[in-house]
């Protein structure tokens, strides 16, 4: 079948899915939804008396239909993934939705690619860095379960009476609090992975130098955002003990790697390309670049200009005085050749005086 026809088959069929199911008068809609890294339709499910309602990606549905042909197993799993976004509906009270005291306490901050997003990008506020976008999200709950969160738009901040400027301190303030970073060593997050048993089963070693560090937030959502914290450069760097570079792993974490001086930007640039290209879903992927943050100098950029500016600092400096000391020479050594190219003038007057008949004194 086509994609209209499905959605509307699936439509009727989700909704004796949900009636079996006990979950009766819900009301369905198709819209555009426009996110972060995505724009797809979505299939916006409401039970009657709720003002908050589950998306649902009807292009993906369609998809795996297309792929496996399989639309009963299509079906049973879109039925679940709808029960459980239903069973987790945070509770809003929508009158806080336009209360910006109220929704500051929520404020948080994102990172995402300026170059994906650029239509995105448009409609919401935000500031640039480098080649990545910082953006605003209310976050309305969030647990095991999932998040329920907004996106800040333009219109939205507009309705409110609140300026970008604004916006932007009140975040800067908020989001570390309500979602403070998190930096822990590569083998740290291992051993929490693994469990303890599984670690040591490995025989990996209990305590050894980290050559790598995970940074997110306590949820582990989109907690690449920690990137624009006013301290966090200087945090990381404190616990890496100097410079290092930033390597997007996705829009959720971000890898520090100290930087001893024997690492090539290059080569940690194709590791991450490799990985976005092989392990991070399009919806996650942030950017193939990586950045370095200078310790000294408080700097953070792109590690192609940070190896520009190395490379520039490394290059001999000509000394002015030296410069203008040699120049005076060099026209003192021109002075001297041109003298001596010259015919004595005791010479010259004899060689007159001949040509004039007569013989010099």
């Amino acid at each position: 079948m086509d994609y209209e026809t499905f959605k509307q088959e699936m439509t009727e069929d989700l909704k004796q899915r949900l009636y079996e199911r006990g979950i009766e008068d819900v009301e369905m809609s198709f819209h555009n939804v426009e996110k972060a890294n995505q724009h797809y339709e979505s299939l916006t499910v409401r039970q009657e008396g709720s003002n908050v309602g589950v998306n649902f990606n009807i292009e993906n549905a369609f998809a795996e239909y297309e792929h496996t042909g399989d639309y009963a197993g299509v079906l049973a799993e879109s039925t679940h993934a709808i029960m459980q976004g239903l069973e987790n509906v945070p509770s809003v009270d929508t009158s806080e939705l336009t209360n910006y005291e109220a929704m500051k306490e929520k404020l948080s901050i994102e990172v995402i690619s300026a170059e994906t997003n650029a239509e995105l990008l448009t409609k919401i506020p935000h500031e640039s860095m480098e080649d990545m976008a910082v953006v605003y999200r209310f976050v309305l709950e969030s647990n095991d379960a999932g998040r329920a969160s907004i996106l800040v738009t333009n219109d939205m901040i507009e309705h409110m009476g609140v300026t970008h400027e604004q916006l932007k301190a009140d975040a800067l303030e908020n989001a570390p609090e309500i979602r403070p970073a998190v930096i822990q060593g590569m083998s740290e997050v291992m051993r929490e992975m693994m469990g303890p048993e599984a670690f040591e089963m490995f025989g990996l070693p209990e305590e050894q130098e980290e050559m790598m560090y995970v940074a997110t937030v306590p949820d582990k959502n989109s907690g690449a955002g920690v990137l624009a914290y006013q301290d966090f450069m200087d945090q990381a760097a404190e616990k890496l003990g100097g410079d290092f570079y930033i390597l997007p792993s996705s829009i959720h974490e971000i890898l520090l790697v100290p930087d001893n001086g024997d690492k090539a930007a290059d080569d940690l640039r194709d590791m991450v390309r490799e990985v976005n290209a092989t392990q991070v879903s399009p919806e996650e992927k942030l950017t193939d670049n990586v950045y370095h943050y200078d310790s000294k100098e408080h700097i953070f950029e792109l590690a192609e200009k940070f190896e520009a500016r190395q490379q520039e600092k490394a290059e001999p400096q000509i000394d002015e005085k030296s410069e203008e000391h040699g120049s005076v020479l060099k026209d003192l050594k021109d002075k001297q050749k041109e003298v001596a190219a010259k015919p004595p003038v005791k010479d010259a007057a004899e060689k007159a005086a001949k040509a004039k008949g007569g013989e010099a004194l």
